[in-house]
């Protein structure tokens, strides 16, 4: 069990929403039939420890809001833009890592790993060619 990414999520959300559809034609079509939307109505079963902080994980994934900037489904000008928002933080505020957080989560939840990562790495070496961050 691991945290979902933004792509897992949407997965997630696109096979819920066909499971209910789907339950509720099942449901209209014959009264008989064991509901599918069950598993959404029963308790949840005990966990342990470690699998509820994953779930809990999990639960708290959010992903940057919709940017009217950016009304392609291509949103590798968003991605570029967070990243480079969150080293404008970064900039504003002197390096200060946690205050910045939520626009690295921002970031981060949009853009490619690897390409976050390659950011990174370059802003390292110096070769970022985005915003410049003396940190």
């Amino acid at each position: 069990f691991f945290p979902a990414t933004s792509g897992q999520a949407l997965h997630l959300h696109l096979f819920v929403s066909y499971c209910v559809g789907s339950a509720l034609s099942l449901k209209n079509n014959n009264a008989n039939m064991t509901k599918i939307n069950k598993i959404f109505t029963e308790s949840m079963p005990e966990l342990s420890a470690e699998d509820a902080a994953r779930l809990d994980i999990v639960k708290n994934v959010r992903t940057t809001p919709r940017d009217a900037r950016f009304p392609s489904q291509n949103q590798a000008n968003h991605c570029w833009n967070r990243y480079n928002e969150w080293l404008l933080c970064l900039k504003s505020t002197k390096g200060d890592e946690e205050g910045c957080k939520n626009m690295r989560q921002m970031a981060v939840s949009i853009c490619p790993s690897l390409w976050t990562e390659k950011w990174d790495e370059e802003r390292e070496e110096h070769t970022f060619p985005g915003l410049k961050v003396d940190a």
